[in-house]
């Protein structure tokens, strides 16, 4: 294979994807805000789909390995894990990249419980975690009328990522 130059564009688009199934006796958590409801969504960390899809999308747009392959479900110290620690460490490897993020856009599909009076704690919270204005963080939420997915939850995550700007490096003094 031929070699080329390293390309380090402008901006970078990442998507991610991800859904879990409902579960009883586990807390829910989207967005890393824990939602009242009395299911849950099974996975190997605290199944927060919406960290998930933001987590694949930041990695993908920097052509990083997913999710999967960086915090393995069959490593035991992954279970119960807190998914704002992914999505750090996705966002460390965004910078170390040369890159930051711009917004992010978001669908979530599920049946119950509805997102609408959550939307706007989500919003803050993604925003938080990701050092975004927060009319920079989109959240729609849709039922999956049709689809036979009433006990899943699923998540659809658009990034864009712009390059950072520089560090200035401080001019050494002549002696």
């Amino acid at each position: 294979m031929p070699k080329t130059k390293a390309h380090t564009p402008a901006t970078r688009i990442g998507y991610g994807f991800d859904s879990h199934e409902f579960r009883p006796g586990i807390p829910l958590k989207i967005g890393g805000i824990t939602l009242p409801h009395d299911k849950g969504l099974g996975g190997h960390s605290d199944g927060d789909v919406l960290l998930h899809a933001i987590t694949d999308a930041l990695l993908g747009a920097i052509a990083a390995p997913d999710i999967g392959a960086l915090f393995p479900p069959s490593d035991p110290k992954w279970k119960g894990a807190d998914s704002v620690i992914f999505l750090r460490e996705a966002l460390k490897r965004v910078q170390d990249a040369g890159y930051r993020v711009a917004n992010v856009d978001s669908s979530l599909i599920l049946m119950a419980p509805k997102i609408g009076p959550h939307s706007a704690v989500i919003r803050a919270r993604v925003a938080e975690l990701l050092g975004l204005h927060i009319n920079c963080v989109g959240l729609k939420a849709k039922t999956p009328e049709g689809l036979n997915l009433d006990n899943a939850a699923l998540a659809h995550v658009v990034v864009l990522l712009e390059k950072a700007p520089q560090k200035k490096k401080k001019a050494r003094k002549k002696k």
